[in-house]
């Protein structure tokens, strides 16, 4: 049994989607990062950076539990506990496999949440910043298109973990201002990826939770205020 903290973010939901298409046993654990339960000592002892998601595998390595934070590294953990084909044996394919989910890791997940911090939730908007993060959210988008045009799938032509990574921040582009229909490439693998039953139960985790309307001053302050280092 795997024991999942979560909450319905593009990062939470790429670990969602893992465990539907391994097929692993899991137990979701709501963590509310809107309240501030990501500060909570308990939560802290699984991932002292208090993101979400994070999980502990009660028959980990020598079955024993295992704590897991990172996205990135669950996701290949999870791999490689189930000998997926999502994380591919040829090496060639599975360094390509690595390339992109790093390069949703440290590019598509980091630029597309600044866009979304300043064009959406800071207080005081401020043009560069908006248009800064807006070509490289277009950028990224065009990098992604290309590759897509040569192949089915981030690695090659089986879907993968990089897939599974990237997929959950390529939804909903009219939150960033983007329009699938320019991105041809990217949007035939987005709808593929977007029918897959497994991602589609992976997604509905915590729908009921998706926030909607207005960002509270509670949830600013647990999200981008001084709180979240005060309560370190």
């Amino acid at each position: 049994m795997i024991d999942l903290y979560t909450w319905p973010t593009p990062n939470g939901h790429k670990i969602h989607i893992m465990l539907e298409e391994v097929g692993l046993p899991y137990r979701v654990i709501p963590v509310n990062i809107g309240k501030g339960e990501q500060f909570r000592p308990e939560f802290l002892a699984i991932t002292p950076n208090h993101r979400i998601p994070a999980i502990v595998d009660q028959e980990g390595p020598g079955g024993a539990p295992f704590s897991l934070f990172e996205s990135g590294a669950i996701l290949i953990y999870l791999a490689e506990k189930t000998g997926s084909p999502l994380w591919p044996a040829d090496p060639a394919t599975r360094y390509r496999c690595l390339q992109w989910l790093m390069f949703q890791m440290g590019g598509v997940g980091p630029m597309f949440g600044q866009y979304n911090h300043f064009a959406a939730y800071a207080p005081e908007k401020i043009p560069y910043a908006i248009t800064r993060y807006a070509n490289e959210v277009q950028r990224l988008h065009r990098v992604l298109d290309k590759r897509l045009s040569e192949s089915a799938y981030l690695a090659g032509e089986e879907y993968s973990i990089a897939d599974i990574a990237t997929f959950p921040w390529i939804r909903n582009p009219d939150r960033r201002g983007i329009n699938l229909e320019d991105y041809p490439a990217l949007k035939r693998w987005h709808d593929a990826i977007a029918a897959r039953p497994a991602v589609q139960r992976g997604v509905a985790v915590l729908a009921e939770h998706q926030r909607r309307g207005p960002m509270s001053e509670e949830e600013r302050e647990n999200l981008f205020g001084a709180t979240q280092f005060a309560k370190r």
